[in-house]
């Protein structure tokens, strides 16, 4: 049975009239497998295996994204993660407006998103340090996640982050 919030928030398809815009992040709608890094910090755990959801919602107008690291769902600060983001396309400034919400390390952040070549920045800088997501190495059933941050606004940007991430095939798409 689908509850009222789930018949609501969730949608099958995209918004017919921004089928070109919402292809920049429709093309992860789905399940995937991902494995989390945080390159060059001793204390932080390896060979930490995350999952990835991505969805249409509010009338197929925008995705939303559900991040568990690590895929048990045992996320502690500060290295797991259990969060949700939502991203649509700004027509009017061209661009996409994302805000990510996990309460496991209690943070919330606006971001501003935008291609850039072959890849998918999007920039915070609604608090310090300044935050880049990227998405890059983008392929039907695989993409890199890169989280960089800047403590010198925005001039030089340092990896923070990286999680691989792999198309299930085991997992329904939505």
């Amino acid at each position: 049975m689908t509850s009222a919030l789930e018949h609501n928030l969730h949608s099958p398809e995209p918004d017919e009239t921004l089928l070109r815009e919402l292809q920049t992040f429709g093309r992860f709608i789905g399940s995937w497998g991902l494995e989390w890094s945080r390159p060059g910090d001793p204390d932080a755990p390896v060979g930490v295996h995350g999952e990835l959801h991505f969805g249409w919602v509010l009338g197929g107008r925008a995705v939303q994204d559900v991040w568990i690291v690590p895929a048990d769902g045992t996320a502690e600060r500060p290295f797991g993660f259990h969060g949700s983001t939502i991203r649509f396309f700004d027509r009017d400034r061209g661009v996409w407006r994302s805000t990510w919400i996990e309460p496991v390390n209690a943070r919330v952040r606006k971001f501003i998103g935008r291609e850039v070549g072959d890849e998918i920045h999007l920039v915070s800088t609604d608090a310090e340090p300044f935050l880049r997501w990227r998405f890059t190495e983008i392929a039907p059933d695989r993409f890199v996640w890169l989280g960089e941050f800047s403590d010198d606004e925005a001039r030089t940007w340092r990896l923070e982050e990286r999680m691989v991430a792999k198309r299930r095939r085991d997992a329904l798409r939505e």
